[in-house]
């Protein structure tokens, strides 16, 4: 296993995190002034020869999980970059029952620019401008493009399967920050609103983004706010990115772990009365007391993987289709790789109906 650069303080973290939202809007004013009309060229995400084994492809039964190689191609390694090959390769070591692991087609630059400018799409392609490339918060490099391509193709495709599966999943994370001309917080491409759009021209009208990651999906929200049939309901236990939502979308900040189970009944429970054809949940592992980026003390195991079945739970009753990707999580003192594998694995479990662990 590659092993990740030892870690910074988690305040030196937490405010490189706000930084990369900064980048993101004086990345993206520095090129307005610089524009040209450069056309994107069309992207093909390359596999890029990697012996990761893959568990057999299954059938229509059970849970399908998208993953490729490529999700973990860009050179910069921290785990945005990186665990979704720990996941994995964790699902190798010791599978959960009914979760399989299969490959999908990487998304073309068409389908990024249904949501993202002509402008960002470029930049994330040829890493220039460098400042724009990497307003995300990250190094750019030539297996960026491969990467995102991928992993949010993973999302598309998660979204589709979920809708013959009834459930489904990617193991892609870096996602809901990314606003239309610039990343932010770590994430390159919106594939929830990629996915959303994409559905949305298959005749999927009503969608419900769930966000339950630490972080306020502030990017998400400017790219779905005012689209007839898209709805985000967001639990939030740190402000960054925080929004105004409008008018049909909730956002919660937490300052209490007391709070954040019967916070999440409750939106649910509102919804009783609002029919959905797909939800997007956004599973993120960084309210977790022991990551260093957005963790709020109490926030434990037992109280994320009760989420996680209310969740499940909530979509089964409901027979919504919802398709799942990794989200934020992050290791640090308290909470090495696998330990955040072992986080994520709760979401694959409550997702294949497997029975709370011992």
């Amino acid at each position: 296993m590659e092993k990740i650069p030892p870690r910074p303080s988690a305040w030196t973290r937490r405010a490189f995190l706000v930084a990369a939202g900064l980048a993101g809007l004086s990345a993206t004013a520095w090129f307005r002034s610089r524009r040209t009309d450069t056309a994107t060229d069309s992207g093909e995400a390359a596999a890029a020869g990697d012996s990761h084994p893959r568990l057999p492809a299954g059938s229509d039964a059970g849970v399908p999980v998208f993953y490729m190689p490529a999700y973990v191609g860009a050179a910069h390694a921290f785990e945005t970059t990186r665990k979704a090959r720990w996941v994995a390769d964790s699902l190798q070591q010791a599978p959960i029952e009914g979760v399989w692991l299969t490959e999908h087609a990487a998304l073309q630059a068409s389908d990024v620019l249904g949501v993202h400018s002509p402008e960002y799409v470029e930049a994330v392609r040829t890493g220039e401008p460098r400042a724009l490339a990497q307003s995300q918060g990250f190094a750019w490099d030539a297996g960026l493009w491969p990467m995102v391509l991928a992993s949010n193709g993973g999302v598309v495709a998660a979204a589709r399967a979920a809708r013959q599966h009834g459930v489904a999943g990617a193991l892609a994370s870096g996602l809901h920050h990314a606003r239309r001309e610039h990343g932010a917080g770590f994430c390159t491409f919106n594939g929830l609103a990629i996915a959303a759009q994409a559905l949305r021209a298959e005749g999927v009208r009503r969608i419900l983004i769930l966000d339950l990651d630490a972080h306020c999906g502030g990017g998400t929200h400017s790219l779905i706010a005012g689209i007839d049939g898209l709805r985000q309901l967001d639990i939030a236990v740190d402000a960054f990115d925080q929004y105004d939502p409008a008018a049909g979308n909730t956002l919660d900040l937490l300052g209490s772990a007391a709070e954040y189970l019967p916070t999440l009944r409750n939106r649910l429970a509102a919804l009783a009365d609002s029919e959905f054809d797909l939800c997007l949940y956004n599973a993120g592992m960084d309210p977790h007391q022991d990551c260093p980026v957005g963790g709020l003390a109490g926030v434990d195991e037992r109280l994320i993987a009760q989420r996680e079945r209310i969740v499940f739970d909530w979509c089964r009753q409901r027979r919504l289709p919802v398709a799942f990707v990794l989200a934020g999580g992050y290791i640090g003192p308290g909470l090495g790789v696998e330990g955040l594998v072992g986080l994520h694995r709760l979401t694959l479990e409550a997702a294949a109906g497997r029975p709370p662990r011992a």
